[in-house]
């Protein structure tokens, strides 16, 4: 009898720490959350740099002890993503093609909670896309940022057949996404759509206009402020109809509008203008 009670007690014991463990990580995420707004915010890229780069351990350290913490798995999906895009996709794309991996199953996990999920994903792009149809607004963030992600690596692995076998089921994310909150994360949806059918040959269902559609759609949501965009669309459709003098309106429109005219995404437009003197330097490559 004396050895159960002790049983007892120890499993009493584990349970209150492993819950205190649970309450202290979930008080701490809407204080990541702040933070990460903040990463946002900044404009100095190496500041920046370093603050993701430790946010993003300590968000892997906290999943540790609540490994089902949806907001923390979407915290880590977007910081890994945003840190690849940012930081390593230009220079080091290995590392970048790593991390969107790593991004993407962050945000899978949190679909995948729901075993219809998994099941319509394994059960193929048909079942998958009925699945998609249930989808409330609330799933947009695990599937944009899965989407988003994904799409991050394949841009980076086109040489690689296995990559490009699963754009299909990427595309029918991103669908969802723009049939449920097109606005979301200042409209990246649009930028997805229109790097798509910009880059895609026409005989596999490219189409510059359309394109140019979604484009022009990022531009109007944004009011011309989300900067990306204007790399984008330079990149993935006025190289791809070799338009040289648009190509040169839409960088000059980003190194030409101030960091701070989105505040809450100077990164953003900050990193905008790194990836606006790139392609000016890779110009005479695309033309």
């Amino acid at each position: 009898m004396k050895y159960k009670i002790i049983f007892l007690v120890l499993i009493a014991t584990l349970f209150v720490s492993c819950s205190l463990n649970t309450l202290l990580v979930r008080q701490m995420t809407p204080v990541l959350q702040n933070g990460a707004a903040a990463i946002y915010e900044e404009n100095d890229l190496d500041l920046a740099d370093k603050a993701l780069a430790s946010d993003l351990k300590l968000i892997d350290g906290l999943l540790k002890s609540d490994p089902q913490n949806e907001q923390l798995l979407l915290l880590a999906a977007q910081g890994y993503a945003g840190y690849a895009l940012a930081f390593l996709e230009d220079s080091q794309p290995q590392r970048a093609k790593n991390l969107y991996l790593r991004a993407r199953d962050y945000a899978l996990q949190v679909l995948r909670k729901d075993e219809n999920f998994t099941l319509a994903e394994n059960a193929g792009l048909s079942e998958l896309s009925k699945y998609l149809k249930s989808c409330k607004k609330d799933c947009v963030p695990a599937l944009f940022w899965s989407g988003f992600a994904w799409s991050g690596y394949i841009n980076l692995s086109l040489d690689h057949v296995d990559a490009l076998a699963d754009l299909p089921e990427v595309q029918a994310l991103m669908q969802r996404v723009l049939q449920l909150q097109p606005n979301y994360f200042y409209g990246s949806a649009y930028l997805f759509w229109g790097s798509l059918y910009g880059m895609k040959p026409k005989i596999m269902g490219g189409d510059p206009q359309k394109a140019k559609v979604y484009f022009e759609m990022n531009f109007k949501l944004n009011q011309n402020k989300f900067l990306l965009a204007y790399v984008y669309a330079a990149k993935f459709y006025a190289a791809k109809i070799l338009d040289e003098a648009l190509f040169d309106r839409y960088l000059a429109h980003v190194l030409n509008t101030a960091d701070d005219v989105l505040p809450a995404a100077r990164l953003l437009n900050t990193i905008a203008k790194v990836k606006a003197r790139r392609l000016q330097k890779m110009k005479e490559d695309l033309f």
